[in-house]
């Protein structure tokens, strides 16, 4: 009696645990995607940021709080667009790089092979990294990758330097739209065609 008495809260917790385990789990993939996400994304914030450094120290002069706050300035101008670039701009080196990477490997491709299935012959790997054609062709890849970041950083500063002068721009000829002019105390003077000008020969 009692053992059935006790399945009546046996299998209603039973039902309640194995739904909390669901959700639990649902939770905690939630969780590490979001950590995932957001651990990109601030990522992306701090490269942004770091993008406008030099420029703006070359620019505007080594004033340290100049540098930080302009650049922090600037970032923010335009935040999702600045992101959004910094983010296709990262993915395209990711890319550049990985392909590069796959052709310097192509001579040493016996080398590199060789020890994924042999790890015990990492031996080879370390001889492949000494390797002068390696090392050329290393240094070829990364002087073709490297400038890539400066002439971006360059581009995302003087966007932004531009969009911050045309808005002033704007906002100082909606502010002269509105100060009385001088001109705008006296009378505009007839054009001389006009049968109202006191000066017009068909009005003598």
């Amino acid at each position: 009696d009692s053992f059935l008495r006790a399945l009546r809260y046996f299998i209603p917790y039973l039902i309640i645990v194995v739904l909390l385990a669901f959700f639990a789990s649902v939770a905690i993939l939630l969780g590490f995607f979001v950590l995932i996400i957001g651990a990109l994304f601030a990522l992306v914030y701090v490269m942004a940021l770091y993008l406008f450094i030099l420029p703006v120290l070359m620019v505007e002069g080594p004033s340290i709080g100049n540098v930080i706050s302009r650049t922090f300035s600037l970032m923010h101008r335009n935040f999702w667009n600045n992101i959004g670039w910094v983010a296709v701009f990262l993915v395209l080196l990711i890319v550049i790089s990985v392909i590069l990477s796959g052709i310097i490997l192509l001579p040493f491709a016996g080398s590199f092979f060789r020890t994924l299935l042999h790890p015990e012959q990492a031996s080879a790997m370390v001889e492949m990294t000494t390797n002068p054609l390696f090392i050329g062709l290393s240094a070829l890849a990364s002087a073709l990758t490297f400038p890539l970041m400066p002439v971006f950083s360059l581009i995302l500063y003087f966007n932004g330097r531009a969009d911050e002068e045309k808005k002033a721009d704007q906002a100082s000829n909606e502010a002269g739209g509105e100060r009385l002019k001088v001109e705008d105390l006296y009378a505009k003077p007839y054009q001389e065609e006009n049968k109202e000008n006191p000066e017009n020969p068909d009005n003598k």
